[in-house]
């Protein structure tokens, strides 16, 4: 057993031990379905067992050209057929579930790669962000586009997955909180207050959404989003017992 984990079990909160299972989890995609292809294929030549569990981070879609590809392959034949799959749900996630309710956020929904995404389902973002009519047929337009299946996907999206002494969330935890506490706020948003708290937790964290150059971990969280839309590299962490490795593209 690492001496990290080992010395964060002895003085830290108790904590159920680490699952048996190999478990993978995945970071932020951000509509680079070509990344996503790559390391689910690095995934299969790591893993020791059939068909392991594989829990999604969140933030599948904007930023990247390919979300609606990205949302594809997720849902299609070779991840369901080869793994357990647990999808979560990222700010990406909710802020477009909130734009098909309410349009009005779509100017600011672009600033954070929302039009990449709505131009994956053959949708043109408004030339002119104020324009609200513009908006509201854009909204209405993706909700037509939008596959069946690709919406009741957004819409079953999990908040957290607990694996003995994992928890698996989008973006961290509130430190000033139970973990059975959270809120969908501190799940999908947080960053400062979660990062730089120094406090020992129930569970170790393993999540995304805060982009760093390699993936991280410590004796609270494994931090798995590399920024991928951009620097062309998606991250993955193989647990097993005790055993904690990473997979890049």
């Amino acid at each position: 057993m690492f001496e990290w984990l080992r010395a964060m079990m002895a003085s830290g909160p108790e904590r159920p031990p680490a699952p048996e299972a190999e478990i993978f989890a995945v970071g932020d995609i951000h509509g680079r379905r070509d990344l996503l292809e790559k390391l689910v294929a690095n995934i299969r030549d790591v893993a020791q067992t059939a068909n392991p569990e594989i829990i999604f981070l969140g933030d599948y879609i904007d930023r990247g050209a390919e979300s609606r590809e990205v949302i594809d392959l997720l849902i299609g034949g070779d991840i369901q057929n080869r793994f357990k799959p647990v999808f979560l749900k990222g700010n990406h996630e909710a802020t477009l579930l909130e734009f098909l309710d309410d349009a009005r956020i779509g100017p600011s929904w672009v600033q954070y790669g929302g039009g990449e995404t709505l131009m994956s389902y053959g949708v043109k973002p408004p030339e002119f962000k104020g324009d609200l009519e513009a908006w509201g047929a854009a909204s209405q337009e993706l909700r037509q586009r939008m596959p069946v299946a690709h919406l009741e996907f957004y819409l079953n999206l999990e908040l957290c997955a607990e694996r003995g002494c994992y928890l698996f969330v989008h973006a961290g935890v509130d430190p000033a909180k139970r973990l059975d506490a959270q809120g969908e706020a501190e799940l999908l948003w947080i960053r400062e207050a979660f990062l730089d708290d120094t406090r020992q937790l129930e569970r170790i964290i393993v999540h995304g959404h805060t982009p760093a150059a390699e993936p991280y971990q410590d004796n609270r969280r494994i931090g798995l989003d590399l920024g991928g839309y951009q620097t062309g590299r998606l991250a993955a962490v193989r647990l097993h017992g005790s055993s904690i490795s990473f997979i890049t593209t």
